[in-house]
């Protein structure tokens, strides 16, 4: 008589729920035995390799991709193809159903999206801040850099979490460096990098095809630079810092070399709309990001959080409509659909 060969459905939680059957020969139900595996990948490394792998550290991948049973070579045998971000996962068992073993994931160190929800502000800092907290050996480490990419619709609140996070994370960082001089103050090890600083300049818009359509539409994504964004990214993945500008409100333009991200700054989160769109430069730019992260918000909240600020600025109300309805929806609608690229979803709160 063979081996018995068990079947188990793992349940695995990527926003988008999937399963995924697997069938391994003498596989323990309670994922802890330790089993002969051979994986074999294909991607831009393709060197396979085999080993001897705990259950509990299976490699899954959320995307799709079909997993092809070998039984020629090996009872245990499957081949898949690796997906750029692909993920150990943790399991955890839960209660059984048709007599199958279910297991929801609990972590992934890649391309599982978490959902952070929080009762308050103050709870959603301290889980974000704690992902991305450096430990106190990077300081010695003058190549070390962390790059966040906050993305969301208008009016969600990117560059307020954004700074928040900061402030609260170099708030946090002397505590952590305590093998500094205790006399000398530590530098702040988190920045924040807007993406409005790379607008187009008015001047720019006007020489434009069509100046009025141009400047109606300020804030699409044709409006800005990301080329410009791009190489700055490159230059502080490659030297450690870069100057980049911010964005004068007031004026309406750029202000060139406004913010320097040194050697020090060891988190930098880049907060903007379009940080996570799929398609030309930005999907370039969205493959920098050691994390990608989304603030997902009702619409209709966030536009009348943008009328608001139009108003505030100035704008007659009617004209504030006016935009909301005829430029910054219309880019929020392209923005929710980068939902899907982020590796981590913030449920908006009130800020």
């Amino acid at each position: 008589m063979g081996p018995k060969t068990e079947e188990l459905e793992l349940s695995l939680f990527f926003g988008i729920q999937a399963h995924v059957k697997v069938q391994c020969l003498c596989l323990s139900p309670l994922l802890q035995k330790k089993f002969p595996m051979e994986l074999s990948f294909s991607s831009t490394t393709t060197t396979p390799f085999s080993t001897h792998t705990p259950a509990s550290q299976v490699l899954l991948f959320p995307k799709r991709r079909t997993i092809f049973n070998d039984r020629n070579q090996n009872p245990c045998s499957f081949s898949v193809a690796r997906f750029r971000n692909f993920a150990p996962l943790k399991f955890s068992q839960t209660e059984k159903k048709n007599k199958t073993d279910l297991f929801k994931v609990l972590s992934a160190e890649k391309g599982q999206v978490h959902v952070v929800e929080a009762r308050g502000v103050d709870e959603l800092y301290d889980a974000l801040v704690s992902r991305v907290l450096p430990p106190a050996a990077v300081s010695a480490n003058p190549n070390f850099k962390h790059l966040v990419g906050l993305a969301g619709p208008p009016g969600a609140g990117k560059s307020t979490l954004a700074h928040e996070v900061a402030r609260r994370i170099n708030k946090l960082w002397p505590e952590k460096a305590s093998s500094l001089d205790s006399q000398v103050q530590p530098p702040e090890v988190a920045i924040v990098i807007p993406m409005d600083g790379f607008h187009l300049y008015r001047s720019e818009l006007d020489a434009m095809e069509n100046p009025g359509e141009a400047h109606a539409r300020r804030g699409a994504p044709w409006t800005f630079n990301p080329s410009r964004l791009l190489m700055c990214l490159k230059n502080l993945r490659t030297n450690g810092s870069v100057y980049v500008p911010s964005f004068d409100h007031g004026v309406g333009d750029p202000v060139e070399d406004d913010i320097f991200v040194n050697l020090q700054h060891k988190v930098v989160i880049v907060e903007g709309n379009y940080l996570l769109l799929e398609y030309g430069i930005w999907k370039e730019i969205s493959s920098l990001f050691d994390e990608r992260w989304f603030i997902d918000i009702d619409i209709d909240k966030a536009m009348q959080r943008v009328l608001k600020r139009h108003i505030s600025t100035g704008k007659p109300p009617d004209i504030a409509k006016q935009r909301v309805e005829n430029n910054d929806r219309i880019n929020a609608e392209l923005v929710m659909k980068s939902k899907k690229n982020a590796d981590l979803i913030i449920k908006s709160v009130d800020f």
